[in-house]
């Protein structure tokens, strides 16, 4: 059998959720049976895949050689085009042509890991991944031209109907394909995204070593995430303001960290104005392998996003054994069960609430510690993966 893959993804200059997804399915599904021929597609007139996963030299592209071993694999062949992403849609989207099957050599299958716009040949089975469908609930959290994207490049609507399967990262998306889209259930399978088995708490040693060297505060509560509208950071920092203006927990430090996003400078400016300014940090989007040393130092990581597919950094908080607060809204108790506490995200005063709870209860915070750490061994990319090869070659 030979399975076609999708990849235009990883040549984005940013890692967000898609990208990680694609990163860590495939470095679970590639090497799951020798016998399956897999042809990765990828085009891109700004990089070259393969100098990230062989020649890589500067901190990004070493990282991403860590990530792209499965390039080398006997059983996968990298199919490497140069074609303007933006000829690619226009042609895709009016021309029906190129077929992306035929360019990289004929497949029985297609998988696209997000509903980026592909044409293929009649004969060729299409599998596409649906992340989330935030666009249609909450357009206002999108800049015009990424709800143009959304809308009307990347035709999503008619992805989901011309798909033979589905892959949802959540019950809850599976139903909003169902009612927004109107796709069939039959051909949705709900598979949950995985967790990276090095994401764990470090020894309080390492810890406290890396906290001194990179300047963090004893005491923190920390965000992750990308800085824009739909995660709902603004909340975050009103509730944080609230909780200092009243004189409570002196010691406590807020830290954002994330890449930039649309009208994050909304964000700037809040936590700028007032007296506690110094009090909010921000760090620029972490490395892979600092991610843990973040989720592990703060007393309590807070996730108030208003609409979520999955809802991964929260999962990996809990895998370091933090204490997590976040939104009772979409894929998010479904993903965090009885193991954090949730909040209206709308609700300022239910953030602050939740955070003086946890930071007076130690016996709650241990508890929740606890459940939590167990919740997150569910989410692995080895059973992803596994489940994702199944709707393949079926």
């Amino acid at each position: 059998m030979i399975v076609g893959i999708d990849i235009r993804v990883l040549g984005n200059e940013t890692k967000s959720g898609i990208e990680e997804y694609t990163e860590n399915l495939l470095a679970h599904l590639l090497p799951l049976d020798s016998k399956i021929k897999f042809k990765l597609f990828y085009s891109s007139r700004k990089s070259n895949l393969k100098d990230y996963s062989l020649f890589g030299k500067t901190q990004g592209h070493t990282e991403r050689s860590r990530m792209y071993d499965w390039l080398g694999l006997p059983n996968v062949e990298l199919k490497q085009f140069q074609i303007p992403s933006k000829l690619l849609f226009g042609s895709s989207r009016f021309l029906d042509r190129p077929h992306i099957d035929k360019m990289i050599g004929g497949v029985d299958v297609f998988f696209s890991p997000h509903f980026i716009l592909t044409s293929l040949s009649p004969e060729c089975r299409r599998v596409v991944t649906f992340h989330d469908l935030s666009y249609e609930h909450f357009p206002e959290f999108f800049s015009w031209r990424r709800n143009l994207w959304h809308g009307f490049e990347m035709k999503p609507t008619w992805q989901s109907k011309l798909a033979d399967r589905i892959i949802a990262v959540s019950e809850s998306t599976k139903e909003d394909l169902i009612k927004k889209y109107e796709v069939d259930p039959v051909k949705i399978r709900v598979v949950y995204s995985g967790t990276d088995p090095d994401i764990k708490r470090p020894e309080d040693g390492l810890l406290e070593e890396f906290r001194i060297k990179n300047h963090l505060p004893k005491k923190f509560i920390l965000f992750l995430g990308k800085l824009e509208p739909r995660k709902n950071i603004m909340s975050l920092v009103k509730a944080f303001k609230s909780l200092k203006e009243e004189n409570r927990y002196k010691d406590l430090r807020l830290v954002i960290a994330g890449s930039r996003g649309w009208l994050d400078e909304t964000i700037f400016r809040e936590a700028r104005s007032g007296n506690y300014k110094d009090q909010v940090l921000f760090i620029d989007q972490i490395s892979d392998r600092d991610r843990k040393y973040y989720y592990s130092l703060a007393s309590i990581f807070i996730y108030p996003s208003f609409f979520e597919g999955f809802g991964l950094p929260p999962v990996e908080a809990m895998s370091c054994g933090t204490p997590v607060i976040t939104s009772h809204g979409s894929s998010l108790p479904e993903v965090m069960g009885e193991a954090g506490l949730m909040i209206d995200s709308h609700n300022i005063n239910d953030l602050k609430s939740s955070i003086s709870l946890l930071l007076e209860n130690q016996k709650l915070a241990t508890h929740l510690s606890a459940i939590g750490l167990k919740k997150a061994r569910s989410f692995s990319w080895h059973r992803a993966a596994n489940e994702t090869l199944e709707c393949l070659v079926r």
